[in-house]
């Protein structure tokens, strides 16, 4: 578990998401503050990253001094709610501000690379093996690792929440063997809610993928859902159907991956 990534989905509002203005910045800045707290850690090294003309530093080692306060936020209040035979475990944790907040953990035969190309540069074509998924759209390219993307979910039998369309801003970044592909609801003036669709709202919500250390082909994969469905719906409802989604998809993206081995 990546401890600092939990603050990016777990409740911390970037209300400046919400437009495309300074948009790439925003982006860079939210993963930039991740690194920076994961380096507390010891999980990254000291750098200087420029990207849009953008540089930001982290620290020195002088300021890796992790903090107790921290390390209760990540790592105490997370309830068990589902250990599927396949090895996923999904816990929740209530955040003060953001309601309740879904991990899931799982192991993929996929390398780092191979799903980072499924789940952000070929993720308009995720309806293709993702049946919850009806249709999405990349809207607009926003910098090589940011992109817009407007998403309409699949009116499937069993989905007690019904069909949703989702609004996003999507960003990945590379760090050594990991990938981090963060998102969050975004407002467009030129793109209001569509007729006959409850928009509902991502985030912040982050997928983190790591090799498994000498274990080629295989990688953790970690997942944080933070999601406000709107509509009428009980919160008991929403609260059992969303790890339940997290588990379809996660079902559904190991069929891919099988049969992307087979088919070579």
């Amino acid at each position: 578990m990546l401890p600092a990534v939990v603050k990016l989905c777990c409740g911390i509002s970037y209300p400046h998401l919400r437009s495309l203005a300074g948009l790439q910045r925003t982006a860079v800045a939210v993963i930039g503050k991740e690194l920076t707290h994961l380096q507390r850690w010891g999980r990254v090294q000291p750098h200087m990253s420029t990207h849009g003309g953008i540089k930001y530093n982290a620290p020195g080692p002088e300021d890796v001094k992790p903090l107790k306060e921290d390390q209760d936020f990540y790592t105490k209040g997370w309830k068990i709610e589902f250990t599927e035979s396949e090895g996923e475990v999904i816990c929740s944790k209530v955040v003060a501000g953001a309601g309740k907040v879904f991990r899931l953990e799982a192991v993929l035969e996929a390398s780092v690379e191979e799903l980072y190309d499924l789940l952000f540069v070929r993720v308009e074509e995720m309806h293709q093996w993702n049946p919850s998924i009806q249709q999405i759209k990349v809207l607009k390219h926003v910098g090589p690792e940011t992109i817009i993307t407007h998403e309409v979910s699949a009116e499937t039998a069993g989905n007690c929440i019904g069909q949703r369309d989702f609004l996003s801003v999507r960003h990945s970044r590379k760090q050594k063997s990991s990938v981090y592909l963060g998102g969050a609801a975004i407002q467009l003036a030129s793109f209001p809610p569509q007729a006959g669709f409850v928009r509902a709202e991502d985030g912040p919500t982050c997928i983190i993928i790591q090799a498994l250390g000498d274990e080629t082909g295989k990688s953790r994969f970690t997942w944080l859902l933070n999601m406000d469905v709107k509509g009428w719906l009980p919160k008991s409802i929403v609260n059992q159907a969303l790890p339940r989604a997290q588990l379809d998809f996660t079902r559904h993206l190991r069929r891919r991956l099988t049969a992307r081995a087979t088919l070579g």
